[in-house]
Protein backbone atom coordinates (compact mmCIF):
# COMPACT_ATOMS: atom_id res chain seq x y z
CA UNK A 1 0.00 0.00 0.00
CA UNK A 2 1.47 3.78 -1.16
CA UNK A 3 1.88 5.66 1.54
CA UNK A 4 -0.86 8.77 2.03
CA UNK A 5 1.04 11.76 2.11
CA UNK A 6 -0.49 14.32 5.50
CA UNK A 7 -0.95 18.14 4.65
CA UNK A 8 -2.30 20.05 7.37
CA UNK A 9 -2.02 23.65 6.34
CA UNK A 10 -2.15 25.67 2.81
CA UNK A 11 1.44 26.12 2.93
CA UNK A 12 2.28 22.51 3.20
CA UNK A 13 -0.04 21.99 -0.31
CA UNK A 14 2.08 25.10 -1.68
CA UNK A 15 4.71 23.33 -1.38
CA UNK A 16 3.92 19.63 -2.05
CA UNK A 17 2.46 20.60 -5.31
CA UNK A 18 5.00 23.49 -6.01
CA UNK A 19 2.84 26.46 -6.07
CA UNK A 20 3.76 29.64 -5.29
CA UNK A 21 4.29 30.95 -1.80
CA UNK A 22 0.65 32.04 -0.09
CA UNK A 23 -0.17 35.32 0.63
CA UNK A 24 -2.51 34.65 3.31
CA UNK A 25 -2.15 31.42 6.02
CA UNK A 26 -5.62 29.81 5.62
CA UNK A 27 -6.89 30.30 1.86
CA UNK A 28 -5.65 30.40 -1.40
CA UNK A 29 -6.55 30.47 -5.33
CA UNK A 30 -4.16 29.23 -8.17
CA UNK A 31 -5.19 28.96 -11.45
CA UNK A 32 -4.44 26.23 -13.47
CA UNK A 33 -2.50 27.69 -16.15
CA UNK A 34 0.07 28.02 -13.44
CA UNK A 35 -0.42 25.04 -12.38
CA UNK A 36 3.07 23.08 -12.44
CA UNK A 37 3.23 19.46 -14.25
CA UNK A 38 0.64 17.38 -12.50
CA UNK A 39 2.52 14.04 -13.43
CA UNK A 40 5.12 14.11 -11.37
CA UNK A 41 3.10 13.34 -8.82
CA UNK A 42 1.50 9.99 -10.39
CA UNK A 43 0.05 7.52 -7.90
CA UNK A 44 0.86 9.92 -4.97
CA UNK A 45 -2.05 10.06 -2.50
CA UNK A 46 -2.41 12.98 -0.34
CA UNK A 47 -4.87 13.52 2.49
CA UNK A 48 -5.48 17.03 2.98
CA UNK A 49 -7.03 19.14 6.35
CA UNK A 50 -8.22 21.47 3.84
CA UNK A 51 -11.65 22.34 2.47
CA UNK A 52 -10.88 22.49 -2.08
CA UNK A 53 -13.19 23.98 -4.75
CA UNK A 54 -12.04 23.16 -8.23
CA UNK A 55 -13.27 24.48 -11.65
CA UNK A 56 -11.84 22.01 -14.03
CA UNK A 57 -11.55 24.02 -17.25
CA UNK A 58 -8.18 23.43 -19.83
CA UNK A 59 -7.20 20.51 -17.49
CA UNK A 60 -7.25 17.14 -19.24
CA UNK A 61 -6.72 13.72 -16.92
CA UNK A 62 -7.70 11.85 -14.41
CA UNK A 63 -7.77 12.20 -10.44
CA UNK A 64 -8.47 9.67 -7.70
CA UNK A 65 -10.92 10.69 -5.20
CA UNK A 66 -11.49 7.84 -2.24
CA UNK A 67 -12.16 4.83 -4.32
CA UNK A 68 -13.14 6.12 -7.75
CA UNK A 69 -11.14 7.59 -10.44
CA UNK A 70 -12.70 10.78 -12.71
CA UNK A 71 -12.06 11.96 -15.99
CA UNK A 72 -12.01 15.63 -16.32
CA UNK A 73 -14.13 17.47 -18.69
CA UNK A 74 -14.69 21.09 -18.98
CA UNK A 75 -16.54 22.46 -17.07
CA UNK A 76 -16.52 20.43 -13.95
CA UNK A 77 -16.84 21.70 -10.48
CA UNK A 78 -15.30 18.86 -7.82
CA UNK A 79 -15.40 19.88 -3.63
CA UNK A 80 -13.23 18.23 -1.27
CA UNK A 81 -13.30 18.31 2.39
CA UNK A 82 -10.90 17.16 5.25
CA UNK A 83 -9.67 14.09 5.58
CA UNK A 84 -10.80 12.87 2.00
CA UNK A 85 -7.85 10.95 -0.15
CA UNK A 86 -6.65 12.40 -3.09
CA UNK A 87 -4.64 11.32 -6.10
CA UNK A 88 -3.35 12.67 -9.26
CA UNK A 89 -3.38 9.87 -11.95
CA UNK A 90 -3.49 11.38 -15.34
CA UNK A 91 -3.53 14.88 -15.87
CA UNK A 92 -2.37 17.52 -18.76
CA UNK A 93 -2.51 21.40 -18.51
CA UNK A 94 -3.49 23.71 -21.86
CA UNK A 95 -1.91 26.65 -21.96
CA UNK A 96 -4.76 28.62 -22.18
CA UNK A 97 -6.85 26.97 -19.08
CA UNK A 98 -9.05 28.70 -17.14
CA UNK A 99 -9.94 26.82 -14.64
CA UNK A 100 -8.59 27.19 -11.04
CA UNK A 101 -8.39 25.48 -7.39
CA UNK A 102 -9.86 27.38 -4.35
CA UNK A 103 -8.43 25.81 -1.10
CA UNK A 104 -9.26 26.96 2.33
CA UNK A 105 -8.18 25.75 6.12
CA UNK A 106 -11.05 25.16 8.63
CA UNK A 107 -10.01 27.90 10.67
CA UNK A 108 -10.60 30.27 8.40
CA UNK A 109 -14.22 29.42 9.08
CA UNK A 110 -14.45 28.02 12.50
CA UNK A 111 -15.75 31.36 14.00
CA UNK A 112 -17.95 32.46 11.29
CA UNK A 113 -22.11 31.54 10.26
CA UNK A 114 -20.54 29.32 7.34
CA UNK A 115 -18.26 27.30 10.15
CA UNK A 116 -21.78 25.84 11.51
CA UNK A 117 -23.36 25.59 8.18
CA UNK A 118 -20.93 24.54 5.67
CA UNK A 119 -21.92 20.57 6.42
CA UNK A 120 -25.04 21.41 5.04
CA UNK A 121 -23.28 21.58 1.45
CA UNK A 122 -24.25 17.94 0.88
CA UNK A 123 -21.82 18.18 -2.80
CA UNK A 124 -18.72 18.23 -0.41
CA UNK A 125 -19.73 14.38 0.49
CA UNK A 126 -20.58 13.35 -2.80
CA UNK A 127 -18.55 11.04 -5.44
CA UNK A 128 -16.48 12.30 -8.03
CA UNK A 129 -19.09 10.98 -10.45
CA UNK A 130 -21.56 13.37 -8.84
CA UNK A 131 -19.49 16.03 -9.98
CA UNK A 132 -21.39 19.84 -11.45
CA UNK A 133 -21.15 20.86 -15.04
CA UNK A 134 -21.41 24.43 -15.47
CA UNK A 135 -22.17 26.91 -18.30
CA UNK A 136 -20.04 29.42 -19.56
CA UNK A 137 -22.17 31.86 -17.52
CA UNK A 138 -22.33 29.92 -14.52
CA UNK A 139 -18.09 29.20 -15.25
CA UNK A 140 -18.48 33.32 -15.14
CA UNK A 141 -20.43 34.17 -12.13
CA UNK A 142 -17.77 31.64 -10.07
CA UNK A 143 -14.81 32.57 -11.79
CA UNK A 144 -15.71 37.12 -10.62
CA UNK A 145 -16.30 35.45 -7.45
CA UNK A 146 -12.76 33.82 -7.01
CA UNK A 147 -11.20 36.48 -8.41
CA UNK A 148 -12.88 38.96 -5.52
CA UNK A 149 -11.14 36.29 -3.00
CA UNK A 150 -8.03 36.81 -4.78
CA UNK A 151 -7.90 40.54 -4.49
CA UNK A 152 -8.48 40.49 -0.80
CA UNK A 153 -5.87 38.34 -0.32
CA UNK A 154 -3.43 40.66 -2.09
CA UNK A 155 -4.31 43.53 -0.47
CA UNK A 156 -3.02 44.62 2.50
CA UNK A 157 -5.30 42.54 5.24
CA UNK A 158 -7.05 44.60 7.51
CA UNK A 159 -10.42 43.61 9.85
CA UNK A 160 -12.67 43.58 7.14
CA UNK A 161 -10.62 40.46 5.12
CA UNK A 162 -11.79 37.59 6.25
CA UNK A 163 -15.05 38.63 6.77
CA UNK A 164 -15.19 39.47 2.95
CA UNK A 165 -13.44 36.43 1.80
CA UNK A 166 -15.61 34.38 3.81
CA UNK A 167 -18.52 35.79 2.64
CA UNK A 168 -17.67 35.19 -1.18
CA UNK A 169 -16.83 31.80 -0.40
CA UNK A 170 -20.26 31.26 0.96
CA UNK A 171 -21.65 33.19 -1.92
CA UNK A 172 -19.65 30.37 -4.37
CA UNK A 173 -20.99 27.86 -2.51
CA UNK A 174 -24.75 29.08 -2.68
CA UNK A 175 -24.11 29.61 -6.58
CA UNK A 176 -22.87 25.97 -6.52
CA UNK A 177 -26.49 24.62 -4.65
CA UNK A 178 -28.44 26.98 -7.29
CA UNK A 179 -26.58 25.08 -10.11
CA UNK A 180 -26.81 21.43 -8.71
CA UNK A 181 -30.56 22.22 -8.58
CA UNK A 182 -30.43 22.93 -12.09
CA UNK A 183 -28.25 20.51 -12.87
CA UNK A 184 -31.02 17.87 -11.21
CA UNK A 185 -33.76 19.57 -12.65
CA UNK A 186 -32.20 18.93 -16.52
CA UNK A 187 -31.59 15.36 -15.68
CA UNK A 188 -34.94 14.88 -14.43
CA UNK A 189 -35.79 12.05 -16.66
CA UNK A 190 -32.29 9.92 -15.80
CA UNK A 191 -33.24 10.98 -12.39
CA UNK A 192 -36.46 9.17 -12.49
CA UNK A 193 -35.13 6.23 -13.65
CA UNK A 194 -32.33 6.30 -10.32
CA UNK A 195 -35.81 6.42 -7.90
CA UNK A 196 -37.63 4.09 -9.77
CA UNK A 197 -34.08 1.68 -9.59
CA UNK A 198 -33.73 2.89 -6.13
CA UNK A 199 -37.67 1.25 -5.53
CA UNK A 200 -36.67 -1.82 -7.23
CA UNK A 201 -33.64 -1.93 -4.89
CA UNK A 202 -35.97 -2.10 -1.92
CA UNK A 203 -38.49 -4.36 -3.07
CA UNK A 204 -35.46 -6.66 -4.14
CA UNK A 205 -33.87 -6.43 -0.54
CA UNK A 206 -37.43 -7.00 1.57
CA UNK A 207 -37.91 -9.65 -0.61
CA UNK A 208 -34.79 -11.11 0.15
CA UNK A 209 -32.88 -12.72 3.13
CA UNK A 210 -30.84 -9.66 3.54
CA UNK A 211 -33.23 -8.05 6.48
CA UNK A 212 -32.71 -10.92 8.73
CA UNK A 213 -28.67 -11.48 7.77
CA UNK A 214 -28.33 -7.26 7.19
CA UNK A 215 -30.72 -5.31 9.06
CA UNK A 216 -32.87 -2.61 8.31
CA UNK A 217 -30.35 -1.04 5.36
CA UNK A 218 -28.72 2.29 5.60
CA UNK A 219 -29.15 4.86 3.37
CA UNK A 220 -25.12 4.48 2.86
CA UNK A 221 -25.75 0.81 1.93
CA UNK A 222 -28.49 2.10 0.02
CA UNK A 223 -25.92 4.02 -2.04
CA UNK A 224 -23.49 2.04 -2.43
CA UNK A 225 -25.57 -0.71 -3.98
CA UNK A 226 -26.47 1.47 -6.57
CA UNK A 227 -22.74 2.96 -7.19
CA UNK A 228 -23.70 6.74 -5.44
CA UNK A 229 -22.74 8.65 -2.32
CA UNK A 230 -25.49 8.60 0.28
CA UNK A 231 -25.99 12.72 0.31
CA UNK A 232 -26.41 12.19 -3.31
CA UNK A 233 -28.77 9.63 -2.93
CA UNK A 234 -31.08 11.13 -1.03
CA UNK A 235 -30.69 15.14 -2.75
CA UNK A 236 -31.73 13.30 -5.58
CA UNK A 237 -34.83 11.85 -4.31
CA UNK A 238 -35.77 14.74 -2.06
CA UNK A 239 -35.55 16.89 -5.47
CA UNK A 240 -37.44 14.24 -7.78
CA UNK A 241 -39.85 13.05 -4.74
CA UNK A 242 -40.04 15.58 -1.73
CA UNK A 243 -39.17 12.56 0.30
CA UNK A 244 -34.93 11.56 1.76
CA UNK A 245 -33.61 8.19 1.38
CA UNK A 246 -34.46 7.64 4.77
CA UNK A 247 -38.21 9.12 4.19
CA UNK A 248 -38.05 6.07 1.70
CA UNK A 249 -37.06 3.19 3.18
CA UNK A 250 -39.26 4.37 6.24
CA UNK A 251 -42.26 4.00 3.84
CA UNK A 252 -41.28 0.96 1.97
CA UNK A 253 -40.98 -0.55 5.80
CA UNK A 254 -44.39 0.77 7.05
CA UNK A 255 -46.00 -0.67 4.01
CA UNK A 256 -44.44 -3.66 4.05
CA UNK A 257 -45.84 -3.87 7.59
CA UNK A 258 -48.75 -3.03 6.64
CA UNK A 259 -49.40 -5.80 4.07
CA UNK A 260 -48.07 -8.64 6.51
CA UNK A 261 -50.61 -7.22 9.33
CA UNK A 262 -53.44 -7.48 7.38
CA UNK A 263 -53.26 -10.69 4.89
CA UNK A 264 -51.28 -12.78 7.98
CA UNK A 265 -51.63 -13.92 11.36
CA UNK A 266 -47.67 -13.65 11.98
CA UNK A 267 -47.11 -12.06 14.90
CA UNK A 268 -45.54 -8.48 15.43
CA UNK A 269 -42.43 -9.92 16.56
CA UNK A 270 -41.70 -11.81 13.51
CA UNK A 271 -42.91 -9.42 11.17
CA UNK A 272 -40.06 -6.75 12.91
CA UNK A 273 -37.51 -9.62 12.34
CA UNK A 274 -38.52 -10.26 9.35
CA UNK A 275 -38.14 -6.41 8.25
CA UNK A 276 -34.90 -6.55 9.97
CA UNK A 277 -34.89 -4.99 13.36
CA UNK A 278 -33.07 -6.37 16.04
CA UNK A 279 -35.90 -5.46 18.71
CA UNK A 280 -39.53 -5.26 17.95
CA UNK A 281 -39.83 -2.51 19.97
CA UNK A 282 -38.18 -0.02 17.55
CA UNK A 283 -40.23 -1.49 14.46
CA UNK A 284 -43.34 -0.63 16.35
CA UNK A 285 -42.07 2.90 17.67
CA UNK A 286 -41.23 3.33 13.69
CA UNK A 287 -44.39 2.10 12.61
CA UNK A 288 -46.67 3.99 15.15
CA UNK A 289 -44.66 7.45 14.05
CA UNK A 290 -45.38 6.97 10.58
CA UNK A 291 -48.81 5.57 10.66
CA UNK A 292 -50.21 7.61 14.20
CA UNK A 293 -51.03 3.98 15.85
CA UNK A 294 -49.57 0.79 17.04
CA UNK A 295 -48.78 -2.38 14.93
CA UNK A 296 -51.74 -4.05 17.06
CA UNK A 297 -54.14 -1.09 16.89
CA UNK A 298 -53.85 -0.95 13.03
CA UNK A 299 -54.54 -4.65 12.59
CA UNK A 300 -57.13 -4.99 14.82
CA UNK A 301 -59.19 -1.85 13.51
CA UNK A 302 -58.42 -2.73 9.70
Amino acid sequence: MSEIIQIKSIGEACRAFGFPTPKHPLVDVVWAKDMPDFNQYLGVKYNTELFAISLKDGIEGSMGYGRNSYDFTDGTMVFSKPNQVLSVEEKTISADAKGWMLAFHPDLIRKSVLGKTINQYNFFDYEVHEALHISEDEKATLTDLVRKIVTEINQNIDKHSQKLIISTIELILDYCNRFYDRQFYVRTNLHQDHVAEFEHFLKDYFNSEKPTELGVPSVKYCGEQLNMSSNYLSDLLKKETGKSAKDHIYAFIVNSAKNKLLGSTVSISEIAYGLGFEYPQHFSKLFKRQTGMSPVKYRIQN
